[in-house]
């Protein structure tokens, strides 16, 4: 390529990742896997972290694997065929899963305490809310706030959905990092370090997760036309009440919900120290466990473990029947969380690249890929990840492994018929790829799929489906409706022409 070549192709990859900017929150300046070769140059590279696992093969030293690595394949070669086999399938697995994909996470403190804040009855006396502070880690200095709702008209313990989602009612919102100089604006994060361009700023969040309904944030004077808080922050947490009645419906089947703010885990920003460490270090869990290189997803999942931790303590709440869940970045901990901790059912929502889909298949119709996710938002992710931008075949793993880790727990990837971010044959190859580690315990429809009638959100057709699936294989009650569904190439353009023809998305 010459250099009048390398120009106009520079000119157009500026264009193309420009025309994408506002489409979606997690999807903005999606384009195909293929279209860059690996990591500028110019990127000023992360300080490495030193762990207990050692060093694995690097991208240069892997094979291209252009299928999908067998999840019932051992390091050695060996088959899996039993259950006493698959529980060492499942160690060796969870290995290279933190080391390439999500980070080492520190072991379970195992001193987690709650201390009830607040109580008030809500929705007519019909729902009890609590706020619980959290604290736990070395010397338990380390705080969580969650709200727990449950049903009073109704006899316990109750199933709980633990939602990540945002900071407890009653619970004051923590001081926040500025987002990094270039973050969401598409550009590689990593070709800069220092403070962010208002570093004198407190609260530098733009709402860039799909609202969940029942959860969204209180109005503040930077409230936008579409009611969502702009870049000042959320506004406070959303009033106990208001939770309660537009979840009315959750506490009518007898499911408790529990909230808390990721961010309150890990600061979600790409903001860098001047020796190139990503910032968000330096706050939350993170400074209690500096030989650790895990990453902010994990530090959100490794969250939600510690909320299970409490909730098996509390009367209240059936210890055996524990779901997750979360839209977009928080979709892809939830998935992360389900996969690590044997308590949880995954129901992971509109994940997008990093989450639910394959890597392998991520890229057609404008769905986020490895690359798009390395560029972006590599904090979210481990270190070691990087190196695989614009060689995905190279990866010993893919997302599939995070499913068979749940097996033979129920696990429903939640999904949307419009959303551009997520790849339908990436999720559906993704589940595939698993089954076979729920085909071993005869639990084959215990990994289901769902898609809504929508964009990238979170609806209440997905807390529908959520529940419905959660009764059948949870609490053994009768449920008419299956969940194996994937929408065709016909479907999916008869969904997208359907929403462009509609009057709210003019």
């Amino acid at each position: 390529m010459n250099h009048r070549q390398t120009w106009l192709f520079s000119v157009l990859t500026v264009l193309v990742a420009t025309i994408s900017i506002g489409l979606w929150a997690d999807a903005a300046q999606a384009q195909s896997s293929n279209s860059v070769a690996g990591p500028d140059p110019r990127e000023i590279p992360l300080p490495p972290i030193k762990t207990t696992m050692g060093t694995l093969p690097g991208v240069n030293d892997l094979p291209v694997r252009t299928g999908m690595p067998d999840v019932m394949t051992m390091n050695n070669g060996q088959k899996v065929t039993t259950v006493k086999q698959w529980k060492k399938r499942r160690e060796e697995m969870k290995k290279i899963l933190e080391y390439y994909a999500v980070g080492q996470m520190p072991p379970p403190p195992g001193n987690v305490k709650g201390h009830e804040i607040k109580s008030q009855l809500v929705l007519d006396g019909k729902v009890k809310y609590r706020l619980v502070q959290l604290t736990f880690g070395p010397k338990r200095e380390l705080e969580l706030n969650i709200g727990i709702f449950t049903p009073t008209d109704s006899k316990g313990p109750f199933p709980a959905i633990i939602s990540q989602s945002g900071t407890p009612p009653g619970a004051t919102p923590l001081p926040r990092l500025p987002q990094g100089p270039n973050q969401g604006k598409g550009q590689d994060v990593l070709l800069v370090v220092g403070p962010a361009t208002n570093a004198s700023a407190t609260v530098t969040v733009t709402n860039t997760t799909p609202v969940v309904p029942g959860q969204e944030p209180a109005a503040s004077a930077t409230t936008g036309r579409d009611g969502r808080a702009g870049r000042g922050g959320f506004g406070g947490p959303a009033n106990a009440e208001d939770i309660a009645k537009r979840n009315s419906e959750l506490f009518r089947r007898g499911y408790a919900l529990v909230m808390f703010n990721p961010n309150d885990c890990a600061e979600d920003t790409t903001l860098r120290n001047e020796d190139g460490s990503w910032a968000f270090r330096n706050t939350r869990f993170f400074p209690a466990y500096p030989g650790y290189d895990w990453s902010i997803l994990a530090g959100w999942a490794w969250g939600a473990s510690r909320v299970a931790d409490y909730l098996e303590t509390d009367p209240a709440i059936d210890k055996t029947r524990f779901i997750i869940t979360g839209a977009s970045r928080n979709g892809k901990s939830a998935m992360i969380a389900a996969a690590f901790d044997e308590r949880l059912m995954g129901a992971p929502v509109v994940t997008g690249g990093g989450g639910i889909g394959a890597y392998r298949f991520a890229g057609p119709r404008n769905s986020e890929t490895l690359d798009i996710m390395q560029k972006k938002y590599p904090n979210w992710f481990s270190p070691h990840l990087h190196e695989f931008w614009g060689q995905r075949e190279k990866l010993p793993f893919d997302e599939h492994w995070f499913l068979a880790l749940c097996a033979p727990r129920p696990f429903i990837a939640l999904e949307g018929d419009t959303d551009m971010i997520s790849f339908p044959e990436a999720v559906k190859q993704s589940i595939l790829g698993a089954q076979p580690a729920y085909e071993l315990f005869g639990a084959k429809d215990r990994l289901g799929v769902n898609y809504a009638h929508h964009g990238h959100a979170f609806t209440q057709e997905d807390w529908t489906a959520m529940m419905d699936f959660a009764d059948k294989h949870l609490r053994g009650m009768k449920v008419g409706r299956t969940f194996d569904h994937f929408p065709t190439e016909a479907e999916l353009d008869a969904a997208a022409a359907t929403k462009a023809a509609s009057p709210s998305s003019r």
